[in-house]
């Protein structure tokens, strides 16, 4: 079997939305040790200042809110002015709030659509417009293996999972002859504040952020679609596609893994919650504070 050419990501531009903190930050970090250049977003834009400032002189920051077209396109363009024409677009900012979906408020559903899909869908757009010319670029989208299941207590978070990883396949197949490469990341539980407090799967260790960045990094180098982390996911999702929904449920609740989202511990999950929900009612209020990653 013919070895997957492996490309150098050194000397390329990467913009990261949601990169002050958690993966984002963490890939950032990873393509700078590799030589590539960094542009980091985020709502928290003194927080994405701080990690530029920490990340060394290859990494800039600006304030982003991906729910908002004028300012994705005001941040790229600020990013091509610092660093270049941008390479690679990772799309990275998310929330994740969770509870059962009758006690869910329309508001946090909207926002939750509103960052995790449409952030995604003006990313994509603004970076093909850039790419397109080109016939050059690689956009790397942020899902969740919440986006290949259906996972009690994040019904609307799963249903934006699953949007992210439809548009990718969709966008991938569009460009496929176009020189643009497309992944679509779907990481297990990640040891970040978004993932804290959620209850383990059994025989699937929760993920450290610099593993996924890791994949991210690779991903790019390899031009990967499917992007499971950890790899070995990939087959379990083989395995489970081949056995009937009945089966399927009964081996989620062996696993616990019908547990993830519906049984946390809400005292370490208090200040994740608290900043998600800021992400919900100060955007309907018009004042955006929260970060989204």
């Amino acid at each position: 079997m013919a070895r997957k050419q492996v490309k150098s990501v050194a000397g390329m531009v990467a913009a990261i939305t949601g990169g002050a903190r958690g993966i984002g930050k963490c890939t950032a970090q990873s393509l700078i040790r590799r030589g590539a250049r960094v542009a980091i977003g985020d709502l928290d834009g003194e927080l994405a200042e701080k990690t530029a400032a920490e990340l060394g002189g290859n990494c800039v920051a600006f304030e982003l809110d991906v729910t908002d077209r004028e300012s994705f396109s005001r941040f790229l363009d600020r990013a091509e002015k610092e660093l270049g024409p941008i390479d690679v677009l990772i799309n990275n900012a998310g929330i994740m709030p969770i509870g059962p979906l009758v006690e869910e408020t329309d508001e946090t559903a909207k926002t939750l659509v509103d960052i995790n899909i449409h952030g995604v869908i003006f990313g994509t757009k603004l970076a093909l417009e850039r790419m397109l010319p080109r016939r050059s670029g690689h956009i790397v989208n942020i899902a969740s293996q919440a986006g290949k299941a259906g996972l009690p207590g994040g019904a609307t978070y799963c249903a934006t999972k699953h949007a992210v990883v439809g548009l990718s396949e969709a966008v991938r197949l569009e460009n496929i002859d176009k020189g643009i490469e497309v992944s679509c990341v779907m990481p297990a539980v990640v040891n970040t504040e978004l993932g804290g407090g959620l209850t383990d799967t059994r025989g699937v260790k929760k993920l450290e952020p610099e593993e996924v960045a890791e994949a991210i990094v690779e991903a790019i180098e390899t031009n990967r679609f499917d992007v499971w982390v950890p790899k070995s996911s990939a087959g379990i999702a083989v395995i489970l596609n081949l056995v009937p929904r009945s089966g399927r449920e009964a081996i989620a609740r062996l696993m616990k893994a019908d547990k993830v989202l519906a049984e946390v511990d809400e005292q370490e999950r208090a200040a994740y919650e608290d900043r998600a929900a800021k992400s919900t009612s100060e955007t309907a209020a018009g004042d955006k504070t929260a970060a989204q990653g």
